[in-house]
């Protein structure tokens, strides 16, 4: 069946008023007497013959009047050609051809034939759905029309075509095929749709799905593909969110991992486009976030140059950048903490470096006003350091220029005040320093009366307490450095009586004056010679003593010096110490002897442990090295003799032979032959070499066949 092109802007509406001439034309096409449900097709022969032999008897008919109302004669020879033809008695002599009889016998069957055959093979012309008068239509020609439709697969078209045959009774024929097309063009709708979704349209998506009407069956489709959609929708927005909001923090390895979670969503979009999105933020990001992170760190150094860096590297974050806002909060942080820079240096009176830095602040800390008001009290201090009158009145000049709307306003005029009153005390302070500069003592006391009259509430009190301090320490200088010079002088000669009377000198100068200190080192001095020139004999003694060999007798006597505190009591407590531990050598190689003498394993070995506590620097320590190589060869000696019957008991006793002995090595040899002969090791197995095969000699056969 062949199909006519039907335009895009046809709509139902339009077809169900046609005009009076597509009504005259359908009328003429399929007769007054057609149904609704008969198909708008056939053929229209029969109707064309009857208006063409109705057009010709009109003409003809026209033609007589015409020719009677203008006078004109008619047509002789058709008249007679009527009568002939009325007359039944004679034939024209053509018709009495036998040739013409039989060519007409033959053409006429024939010329039926092949119209009946041509009206057969004939197709039925398709109906022109945009000039069909609905309300008349029959369901075939609606169906059609929708099929036609709903091929082009636009939304719109699939709604005209769900539109035209929907409307049709439920009790009609066609009704089961037409739900079939209806459920089949609403579920393209919603794939249409389903493709607006996927390319990120969610609106449109549901605007697409919700024309579907809503009295059909397969509207149930359209509530469950939205509720889907919607739920893809709101998991891939927060995934998405949840990602923007790890990289606001920072966390990198967390925005990455929800960013796979996209890879898993229903819907081309996110998976694709949101995916590839949010990885490029992420990767943008992290580089920005490493700027910021190389920025912080740069500023906890509390470097200038760090800091004016940091704050660069803050500046070249972009704000397309989800670090931008944390970046833009850093940098005033990062000026407050160059001002705070500048703050200690000022507060060290190092004025002009802290100018340096505050100037060196960038407009983009946003902490220009701070800025401004730091350098105006800086610049001030700066000036009334300098420290005379007219340093201060330039400082109260420049403090005068701040403005009452400045937060540092309050500061400059108590500062200003100070100021006022520290004119008056540089006054009396510049004074006395020129009283002082003479260095004499009425000088020095002049001046210490003029600094006085400073009140200790002024701000330059404690400057002035300190002026008086040091012109007091030169005047008690000046007074008693004669009576430490004459002590010296005094003590040259190094004995009791010169000593004795030099520390009496020295002890003139009273505590709390300038050289007291001083004198009561000299003084500590001289008393330990006399100390040392007093005991020196009596640790003599002592030493003579233990010499010749009395011990407890030298102990004694140096106890006495020991134990006063004197200047010799550390050297005679260190020569007691000596003899006492020459004492317990003693003791211990006596000890050593008579417990070696026993000759038993047991006494020889703790003879031998005996002996090797006698000192190394004691005399005797020869005599316990021959003692202790005696008693291990002894003990070897036993321990071979008891390995000829208890093997496990004279190795005990061998490895009690202590290291360095003469018997060791040998002590340790014997040991390992007895250890390979408790413990032989297994000796090994001869390997079996493979024997090559023999080959199969077949068997043999003798002579006598056996």
């Amino acid at each position: 069946m062949t199909e006519r092109d039907i335009p895009d802007s046809w709509s139902s509406a339009r077809a169900r008023e046609p005009d009076q001439n597509t009504r005259l034309s359908r009328t003429e096409e399929f007769g007054e007497t057609q149904p609704f449900d008969v198909p708008a097709t056939g053929s229209t022969s029969n109707s064309v013959k009857r208006r063409k032999k109705t057009d010709t008897v009109l003409q003809g008919s026209k033609l007589r009047k015409a020719s009677r109302r203008e006078g004109l004669p008619i047509n002789s020879h058709s008249e007679e050609t009527a009568q002939l033809s009325r007359s039944p008695g004679k034939w024209p002599r053509w018709m009495k051809s036998w040739i013409l009889w039989l060519a007409l016998i033959m053409l006429i069957p024939g010329s039926v034939g092949f119209l009946a055959m041509a009206m057969l093979l004939k197709l039925p012309s398709a109906p022109n759905c945009p000039s069909i008068f609905w309300p008349l239509a029959s369901a075939s020609v609606r169906l059609h029309c929708a099929q036609l439709a709903a091929s082009k697969q636009t939304v719109n078209d699939l709604l005209q075509a769900i539109a035209l045959v929907k409307q049709l009774p439920q009790n009609h024929p066609l009704h089961g095929e037409i739900d079939r097309f209806i459920e089949e063009w609403s579920r393209d709708i919603l794939k249409l749709a389903d493709q607006s979704f996927q390319t990120g349209n969610l609106d449109e998506a549901i605007a697409t799905a919700q024309k579907i009407p809503q009295d059909v069956a397969a509207y149930k489709l359209v509530d469950e593909q939205i509720g889907k959609w919607q739920s893809i929708w709101s998991k891939a927005e927060a995934t998405y969110n949840g990602a923007i909001a790890q990289v606001k923090e920072r966390q990198w390895q967390s925005a990455f991992m929800l960013s796979a979670k996209m890879l898993r969503v229903d819907n081309q979009y996110w998976a694709g486009t949101k995916y590839d999105q949010l990885n490029r933020l992420i990767a943008t990001a992290r580089e920005d976030g490493d700027k910021l992170g190389k920025a912080e760190s740069l500023a906890n150094s509390k470097v200038v140059d760090n800091l004016l860096e940091a704050i660069k590297l803050a500046e070249s974050i972009g704000q397309e950048s989800y670090i931008y806002q944390k970046a833009q909060e850093a940098i005033p942080t990062f000026g407050r903490k160059m001002l705070e820079l500048a703050q200690a240096k000022l507060d060290k009176q190092d004025a002009e470096e802290a100018l340096n830095i505050a100037r060196q602040i960038p407009e983009s800390t946003k902490l220009q006003g701070e800025t401004d008001d730091f350098i105006a009290i800086a610049e001030a201090k700066r000036s009334a350091w300098i420290g005379n009158v007219s340093g201060l009145e330039a400082a109260i000049a420049q403090a005068q220029q701040i403005d009452p709307s400045r937060p540092v306003y309050n500061e400059a005029q108590e500062l200003i005040a100070r100021w006022q009153l520290e004119i008056e005390d540089v006054a009396h302070l510049e004074k006395a320093r020129i009283l002082a500069s003479q260095g004499t003592v009425p000088n020095l006391t002049a001046a210490i009366a003029q600094v006085q009259l400073i009140p200790t509430s002024n701000p330059r009190a404690t400057e002035a307490r300190q002026e008086i301090g040091r012109w007091r320490a030169q005047v008690e200088t000046i007074e008693d450095q004669p009576y430490l010079e004459r002590a010296e002088q005094i003590a040259i000669f190094d004995d009791i009586n010169s000593l004795q009377a030099a520390i009496a000198q020295a002890s003139e100068i009273r505590r709390g004056r300038a050289l007291y200190p001083e004198a009561q080192k000299k003084i500590r001095t001289w008393v330990g010679k006399i100390q040392r020139i007093q005991d020196q004999p009596y640790l003599d003694q002592a030493q003579e003593l233990a010499q010749s060999g009395n011990l407890t007798g030298a102990i004694s006597t140096a106890q006495q010096i020991a134990s006063s505190g004197r200047a010799l009591s550390q050297e005679a407590q260190a020569a007691i110490n000596d003899w006492e531990g020459q004492i317990r050598t003693r003791e211990n190689w006596k000890k050593a002897q008579e417990v070696g003498a026993a000759g038993t394993p047991e006494a020889l070995i703790e003879a031998i442990r005996l002996a090797d506590r006698v000192s190394n620097n004691s005399i005797l320590r020869m005599d316990a090295n021959q003692a202790i190589d005696q008693w291990s060869q002894q003990l070897l000696e036993i321990a071979r003799s008891q390995g000829q019957s208890d093997i496990a008991r004279g190795i005990d006793i061998a490895k009690s032979i202590p290291r360095g002995s003469a018997a060791y090595s040998a002590a340790q040899e014997q040991i390992k032959t007895w250890q390979e002969f408790l413990n032989p090791r297994p000796e090994p197995q001869p390997q079996v070499q493979p024997q090559p095969e023999s080959p199969q000699l077949l068997p043999s056969t003798t002579t006598n066949g056996q």
